[in-house]
C-alpha cells in the first residue's frame, strides 16, 4: 500500500485526524444506538447486555494476540485496514444473523475487530505527535467531534427511519475506516528503521514482561475500572431516557454535550494535563465517576442531566489521556503495541464486558438503580488512582 497522490500533501496530524474521524462517525451511531436496533430484533435487556458483552470480555484474550499479530508487519497501517476490514464484514452480516446467537457471533467479530484498531492507532498518533510536535489530544479529539455529529445525526434520523438504518452507517464506517488506513495513513514502519523485526517468540516474550511489571498491572487496572463505571451508560442510558419520555434527538444532545466536554479538554487542556500528571488526572477520573454515576441512579431531570454529562469530560477523557501517558511511560519501545492493546484490552474491554454483562440483569431487575454498581466501581477505581500517586511520589 502507497500514499495516495492526494494524501502525500495532507500533513500527518490531518491524516491521523481523517483516521479518528471516520471511525467515530461509526462508534457514535453503535456505542448509542446498537441496543436499540437489538431491541427491534426482539431481544430482552440481558440478551442485549450479553451481546454487548461478549466482545468485551474476549478482549484480553483476542487484544494481545491482535496486537502481537499486528507487529509482525512492515507497516503499522496494514493491520489497521485488514481489520477494518473484518470489522464491516462482522456488521454486514447483522441483518441477516439468525436470532440470538446470530446476532451475538456476528457482532463479536464486528467489534473484536473494530476495538483492535484504537490502541494500534493510538501507538502510531502519539508516536507521530512526539516526532513532529503536535497535540495528542487535537487528531483525537477531531474523532470526539466526530462522534458528536453521528450522535445528532442518528437521533434524528431513527425519529423517521427503522433501526436497521444502524447497522448501515455503521457498516459504511468501517469501510471507510480501511480505506482511510490503505491509502491516507502515514507509511510508518513497526520496527525502526535498521532494527531488525522481532520474531514472534520476542514479541510473547515482551508482553510477558509487561504482566510482570506490578505498577504497570496497578496502572492498567485502575484505568479499567474507571473506564468500566460507563457500561450501563453506553448499553442503556438511551433506553432510560426514553422510558422518562425524553425524545430521541434530546438522547442525542444529551450524549453530545458528553463528547462536547471531551472534546474541549482534548484540544484544550494540554498544558494544564501535563502540570498535573496522569496520576492526579485518574484520582480525578475516579472521583468524578463515583459522583457521576451516584446521581444518575435517582433519574434526575433534564436540566441536570447536561452538568453531570458534563463529568465526561473526567470519567473519560481525563481517565483515558492519563492511562495511554502512563502505558507509554510504563512500556519499552519494542512493546508499545502490545502495551496499549493490554491497557484497552483491560479498560473498554474486560472490565468494561462485565460491567456490561451485569448491566443487562440490573437494568431489568432495577432500572436506573443499576448506576449504584457503576459508582461503586468508580471508587475503587479512586482508591488505586491514590495508590498510584503514592508510587510516583515515591
Amino acid at each position: 500500500m502507497t500514499d495516495g497522490a492526494g494524501a502525500g500533501r495532507l500533513s500527518t496530524q490531518t491524516r491521523l485526524g481523517l483516521f479518528y474521524v471516520v471511525s467515530y462517525l461509526g462508534t457514535g451511531v453503535s456505542l448509542p444506538f446498537i441496543a436499540t436496533y437489538f431491541r427491534s430484533r426482539g431481544l430482552s435487556g440481558a440478551e442485549i447486555g450479553l451481546i454487548l458483552a461478549v466482545p468485551m470480555l474476549a478482549r484480553p484474550f483476542t487484544g494481545p494476540v491482535l496486537a502481537v499479530w499486528a507487529d509482525g508487519f512492515a507497516l503499522r497501517r496494514t493491520p489497521l485496514a485488514l481489520l477494518a476490514l473484518g470489522a464491516a464484514a462482522g456488521y454486514l452480516a447483522l441483518p441477516v444473523a439468525p436470532g440470538f446467537w446470530g446476532l451475538l457471533a456476528c457482532w463479536l467479530v464486528g467489534m473484536t475487530c473494530l476495538t483492535t484498531l484504537t490502541p494500534l492507532i493510538d501507538v502510531l498518533t502519539l508516536r507521530r505527535s512526539r516526532l513532529d510536535g503536535f497535540n495528542y489530544g487535537l487528531p483525537r479529539g477531531a474523532g470526539s467531534a466526530a462522534f458528536i455529529v453521528a450522535n445528532l445525526a442518528m437521533g434524528a434520523i431513527l425519529a423517521v427511519m427503522a433501526p436497521s438504518v444502524i447497522v448501515a452507517w455503521i457498516t459504511t464506517a468501517a469501510v471507510g475506516v480501511a480505506v482511510i488506513s490503505a491509502l491516507v495513513l502515514p507509511a510508518d514502519r513497526v520496527h525502526e528503521a535498521g532494527a531488525p523485526q522481532l520474531g514472534s517468540a520476542e514479541r510473547w516474550k515482551g508482553l510477558g514482561g509487561l504482566l510482570r511489571d506490578r505498577t504497570f498491572v496497578l496502572a492498567v487496572v485502575t484505568a479499567g475500572l474507571i473506564q468500566g463505571t460507563h457500561a450501563f451508560y453506553y448499553g442503556f442510558s438511551a433506553l432510560l431516557w426514553r422510558k422518562e419520555e425524553i425524545s430521541a434527538p434530546m438522547i442525542g444532545v444529551l450524549w453530545g454535550v458528553g463528547v462536547a466536554v471531551e472534546v474541549g479538554f482534548m484540544w484544550f487542556a494540554e498544558p494544564w494535563r501535563r502540570k498535573v500528571g496522569p496520576e492526579k488526572l485518574l484520582v480525578l477520573g475516579g472521583a468524578a465517576a463515583l459522583l457521576r454515576w451516584s446521581a444518575y441512579a435517582f433519574m434526575p431531570p433534564l436540566w441536570l442531566l447536561f452538568p453531570l454529562q458534563a463529568l465526561h469530560a473526567l470519567t473519560f477523557a481525563a481517565s483515558f489521556m492519563a492511562s495511554l501517558r502512563l502505558i507509554e511511560r510504563l512500556a519499552p519501545p519494542q512493546s508499545a503495541s502490545a502495551a496499549q492493546a493490554i491497557n484497552s484490552a483491560l479498560s473498554a474491554g474486560f472490565v468494561l464486558g462485565v460491567g456490561t454483562l451485569a448491566a443487562g440483569p440490573l437494568f431489568d431487575a432495577f432500572g436506573p438503580r443499576g448506576y449504584l454498581a457503576m459508582a461503586a466501581m468508580g471508587g475503587l477505581g479512586l482508591i488505586g488512582a491514590v495508590m498510584l500517586t503514592k508510587r510516583a511520589g515515591r
